[in-house]
């Protein structure tokens, strides 16, 4: 399992060779081809050395095959002297020849690599020797698969002594235009009050997530109800609910952005929620991918259901996510921008370059199913492929998909690839998890934006829905298929509906929702953008009546009235150099005085000489 350790550090080629026994140094002795026999150890050990010092060591070099020169190249242009195992199958595809048989026994058979490597380490002088010579390996790259993908899937699945090969379709989303249209329709069905979560874990209630699901666009990724009536009629895939992805990452993605909070039991909007509605949604999909990154309040990994123990004792052991969330963002920064990737590719070439992290310090608190047959502390029960990779599934395709940082290639996930069929426990399971049939991803324009990558956006023209009409006397029609849910509710909070498809601008209406926070100018692009005509002069001088007697008037905040003895007082307070800064003269013997500025005021007026009681 690819995994960060410490290494110890083997300063020289003798200390290495004096460790071994002398079974061990005779059958190194022996790859040398030097005719003498020896028997003492001190006498095989100097042998050995005269043997690799120098100049000789280059023509052992030259004796190895490519993939071991490979492995010596490797070590000797990292930063360590270790050879990485994992990393360098990753690369390569598979590992170089270390020896015959099994290690441990005696009729093993090192090969010539295993004069550079003691436990696997390269001893310090050695390296140093070697660097003179060996030429850099070649550069790890990243295999793309191009601009276009396959529309169907092979699957490979052994039933009972056969292995059964089909191909399904593959589900292309492009979620670059989409993060950014779900974004405005979830901030608006929270501003409308219909976002519940727990006051508990935060987390949507079923309902929520059926309300948000049917705004998306697109809806989400899986639709368990159209799955489950296709299964009745003929065999697809397993079928098991899958749940929801996007419908689920935007809640706690607004919450954790700050865009977003609890009252009650209800989501409303932040301050920084309802400037979102009208600032360009790519910088507000930035600053969420930015603050999600640095979150420390959910663990991703909790929504691999089947995987339990994350709470109690085992919470203990998991690591922190945002350093794992920051090497997957990395890796991600390192894709080209358009070029679709296979997902095991970009898994292989993370554990290649090193970009690597740890779900957990204590698998054996993990477990499927049961806790003693299913812990996931026994060997190949936590490797890579089992908690990483589903940590770096749900990240991207529930997190970096639904905010439009890439577009996803997938499939149902019981028939995706079934890794996890060896481990206790997995019999009846069709997925490990529900982000088991992420195939392909692509990283998007908006993506490197949000990555920092690129330093603006650009986004692409999005044609006019033409599905409004916007009368003379300010009645606002839809026509076609209608608005989607969204923008329907835009049309619900600043306008009178007067019918299932027609709203009357109400200015009572329109200065409520001013009140509340909102803005015009959002009424005014859900108006212009759907519709292929401008609007009437009429509309156009009733917004603009609206904007002026939204911006004529200022809350200041809350305020303190005070009342003086004479209005000799009141203006002698108003006037003086020390108070008059902090009150205002109302009346002939009143001063208001902001609650913002009342501590200050207090002061100075102790320092005229007067006090002000408390309230009785």
């Amino acid at each position: 399992m690819p995994r960060k350790q410490t290494v110890e550090i083997i300063p020289s080629l003798q200390q290495a060779l004096e460790a071994k026994t002398v079974d061990e140094l005779k059958k190194l002795y022996e790859l040398l081809l030097i005719d003498q026999k020896l028997s003492r150890k001190a006498d095989l050990v100097t042998a050995i050395l005269q043997e690799i010092e120098g100049s000789k060591i280059k023509k052992i070099w030259q004796r190895l095959d490519d993939l071991q020169k490979a492995a010596i190249a490797e070590v000797i242009h990292s930063s360590g002297n270790d050879y990485r195992a994992d990393s360098f199958v990753a690369k390569y595809g598979q590992s170089p020849n270390f020896g015959t048989g099994d290690r441990y026994s005696s009729r093993y058979q090192p090969s010539l690599l295993r004069l550079f490597f003691y436990q696997g380490v390269m001893p310090s002088d050695l390296k140093q020797a070697l660097m003179a010579f060996v030429s850099k390996p070649q550069a790890t790259r990243l295999n793309e698969v191009g601009d276009i993908i396959p529309d169907t899937f092979l699957v490979r699945q052994q039933r009972y002594w056969n292995e059964q090969e089909y191909e399904v379709p593959l589900t292309v989303c492009e979620m670059e235009q989409v993060g950014q249209k779900d974004l405005l329709s979830v901030l608006r069905l929270i501003q409308s009050g219909k976002v519940s979560v727990s006051d508990k874990t935060s987390l949507p209630s079923g309902a929520t997530v059926k309300a948000i699901a049917a705004i998306l666009l697109g809806g989400d990724f899986y639709d368990d109800q159209q799955r489950k009536a296709e299964a009745q009629y003929h065999y697809t895939a397993p079928y098991d609910d899958i749940g929801a992805i996007k419908a689920f990452a935007w809640t706690a993605l607004l919450q954790v952005g700050n865009m977003a909070e609890l009252s009650g039991t209800k989501l409303v909007l932040t301050k920084s929620g309802l400037k979102a509605l009208q600032d360009p949604p790519a910088k507000t999909l930035q600053t969420l991918w930015k603050r999600w990154l640095k979150n420390t309040t959910f663990d991703e990994f909790r929504r691999i259901d089947e995987i339990k123990g994350q709470t109690g004792k085992g919470s203990k052991g998991m690591t922190a996510v945002a350093g794992r969330r920051e090497v997957i963002a990395t890796a991600l920064s390192e894709c080209a921008i358009g070029k679709w990737i296979q997902f095991p590719e970009f898994s292989k070439y993370m554990v290649a370059t090193g970009h690597l992290f740890e779900v957990t310090r204590d698998p054996y608190e993990l477990y499927i199913c049961e806790s003693g047959y299913g812990n996931l502390g026994y060997s190949g029960s936590h490797d890579w492929n089992i908690l990483q990779e589903r940590y770096m599934r749900c990240l991207l395709f529930e997190y970096a998909a639904t905010l439009g940082l890439i577009d996803v290639g997938y499939v149902a996930p019981g028939v995706a690839w079934r890794d996890f069929g060896d481990l206790w426990g997995t019999d009846d399971l069709h997925f490990l998890s529900r982000y088991d049939g992420l195939i392909y991803f692509r990283l998007t324009a908006l993506g490197a934006y949000c990555l920092g990558l690129t330093e603006k956006y650009h986004p692409p023209a999005i044609a006019n829905s033409q599905t409004l009409r916007v009368l003379p006397n300010l009645e606002i029609v839809a026509s076609g298929n209608g608005l989607n849910i969204s923008e329907a509710l835009v049309l619900d909070l600043y306008a009178q509906r007067i019918a299932d498809q027609q709203w009357q601008l109400d200015l009572d209406r329109l200065l409520t929702a001013i009140e509340d926070g909102h803005q015009v100018v959002e009424l005014k692009q859900v108006l212009e953008q759907n519709s292929s005509e401008p609007l009437p002069e009429s509309a156009q001088e009733f917004l603009n009546m609206a904007s002026e007697k939204a911006s004529g008037l200022r809350d200041l905040g809350d305020a303190r009235l005070i009342e003086c003895a004479s209005s000799h007082l009141a203006a002698s307070i108003a006037n003086d150099p020390l108070t008059k800064k902090y009150c205002q003269l109302v009346g002939s013997r009143a001063l208001v005085v902001l609650a913002t500025h009342e501590g200050k005021f207090r002061k100075a007026l102790r320092q005229i000489g007067y006090a002000l009681p408390p309230v009785r």
